[in-house]
């Protein structure tokens, strides 16, 4: 049995939440708010056992043993630190941080106190993943060559304060949605060689959509988007040499996916419970019961990797944020 907490309340946070009860071995423990009522009304909702209107009362809860961060990311470094530091063990949701100096301040810190550590890119625990990963594997489309991805949708208005919208929050669609796309074509063809990206920066700075190439070894491609303010297909390709995988939208946690190759079209359905959080929960507490510090699958030199590029990316389109060039 493994003991969680969750730090934050918001949507993220319920989705995760929901998905735990689907754990036997899960144990349900704390939710912590800066707000009491939330942190009760939460707790009461999805079966908590405990709930603070603290982070600090978090921290010193002896039976909690990991953490699952859910606030935004403008403030995933510091929490996911303060918790280490407390002896949790933390799962953080992606994006990691803010900036790469950032992720690797967290890094740093989970090594020194032995705890383990991981970016919650759980669309890499999905059914469909998982199954395209062993697919390609089999050789099914033969030598991967490209990929397309995209993950936009339509803001009604411009909210200034808004998250999505707050440099100070990183507010943006490369942090927020852009980081699927981007991490789907590094979970296939490893760190970009070199990297194209334009984007439109609206009132408040903001990345209110943007387009990116990147160039991989081997000469592979991938071509992906995001927006905030613009609807997407919301599709992924996986293109190889002798076929591809096409997976449904909303790709990013789809449950379909066809399979285009010379022995024909072929359509898998690999539904699921749920929203597909407690695959990655799951996840974290295999390798907690293993001993591990890391993830085997989601480890922490690719997150710190993926942060690089989303830096890369945000220093082409002049998107930067007030933690940058903080050390």
């Amino acid at each position: 049995m493994t003991t969680w907490a969750i730090l934050g309340t918001g949507s993220i946070a319920r989705k995760f939440a929901s998905d735990l009860r689907l754990l036997k071995d899960a144990r349900r423990l704390v939710v912590a708010s800066r707000e009491q009522a939330k942190a009760e009304a939460f707790a009461k909702e999805f079966g908590f056992e405990r709930n603070y209107g603290s982070y600090e009362a978090l921290l010193n809860d002896a039976e909690v043993e990991v953490v699952y961060i859910a606030s935004p990311h403008s403030f995933h470094k510091e929490h996911s630190i303060m918790c280490l530091e407390s002896g949790k063990h933390v799962l953080c949701e992606k994006p990691f941080a803010i900036n790469a100096q950032e992720v690797s301040e967290m890094i740093a810190v989970a090594r020194r106190e032995k705890r383990f550590l991981m970016e919650a890119l759980w669309s890499y625990f999905l059914p469909a993943i998982t199954f395209s990963d062993e697919l390609i594997k089999q050789g099914e489309i033969g030598n991967l060559q490209m990929i397309q991805a995209d993950f936009g949708f339509r803001m009604s208005k411009v909210l200034p304060a808004h998250r999505l919208f707050d440099l100070k929050l990183g507010g943006g669609s490369l942090l927020d949605v852009g980081i699927y796309p981007v991490s789907l074509a590094m979970h296939y063809l490893g760190q970009p060689l070199e990297i194209k990206a334009l984007a439109h920066l609206g009132q408040t700075g903001a990345d209110e959509q943007s387009s990116i190439i990147m160039r991989f070894a081997k000469n592979a491609l991938a071509m992906m988007y995001s927006a905030i303010r613009t609807d997407s297909h919301q599709e992924a390709v996986i293109y190889g040499t002798k076929g591809n995988i096409r997976l449904k939208s909303p790709w990013w946690a789809t449950k379909e996916l066809t399979l285009n190759n010379a022995k024909g079209e072929k359509h898998y359905k690999l539904d699921f419970e749920g929203f597909g959080y407690h695959f990655e929960a799951s996840h974290v507490m295999q390798c907690l019961q293993k001993g591990l510090l890391e993830s085997p699958k989601v480890g922490l030199d690719h997150s710190q990797r993926l942060a690089a590029t989303l830096d890369a990316i945000r220093q082409q389109i002049g998107l930067s944020y007030p933690q940058d060039g903080v050390a």
